[in-house]
């Protein structure tokens, strides 16, 4: 397994063959010397990077969150003013994509970071701030589009999108992925039932 990439910074690189190790491997399969061979990287390169464990995975959780940021690009996400429909359609691009192509290995390796981070709480303060990159403008985005308590109704629809991608990727649902359209679909349902209901 090689997972080096041309143009990347050396902790890019380790970061990258870190997500790659825990979705392949899981928490176990997370060692500085499987990182460096990941990488393709001299042996003690990790190490000098990120001396403890808690350091290496504070850098897969970084590069997570860069990972993440890049399937939803800032122009593709809806102007508020355009309601509900545009909110629609992001998230079930978003969703999408995630559940399709090389993302799916992010989703994995996501779950396994998540599950680290409430054995450690050391952890879970870098897990929270990358999570609310995402939460905090999709909170605003619920709200512009007409709730009336954007708090709650952002937790079922962080809920809901999370319960998706779990089902299709690991769970009981993941030989049958979703069409982008059975995706927005479903969606449409759940933020007509929270903003009209």
């Amino acid at each position: 397994m090689s997972v080096r990439s041309a143009g990347a910074s050396r902790t890019e690189q380790i970061a990258d063959a870190a997500l790659a190790l825990l979705a392949e491997r899981g928490m176990r399969g997370l060692t500085h010397r499987a990182v460096d061979e990941a990488a393709g990287l001299p042996q003690g390169s990790t190490s000098n990077h990120a001396r403890t464990r808690l350091a290496l995975l504070e850098t897969a959780v970084r590069r997570q969150a860069e990972r993440e940021a890049v399937i939803l690009t800032p122009t593709e996400m809806p102007d508020p003013v355009d309601g509900r429909a545009a909110l629609t359609g992001a998230l079930a691009l978003v969703l999408h994509r995630y559940l399709t192509g090389d993302s799916r290995e992010l989703l994995v390796s996501r779950y396994e970071l998540a599950l680290e981070a409430t054995r450690r709480p050391e952890l879970r303060a870098y897990y929270d701030a990358a999570g609310r990159q995402f939460r905090e403008p999709l909170e605003a985005l619920v709200r512009a589009a007409g709730s009336s308590a954007p708090e709650r109704h952002t937790l079922s629809l962080v809920a809901w999108c999370d319960g998706l991608m779990f089902s299709c990727v690991a769970g009981s649902f993941h030989a049958a992925v979703p069409t982008e359209e059975e995706v927005r679909a479903g969606l449409d349902e759940l933020l007509r039932g929270m903003l009209e209901g």
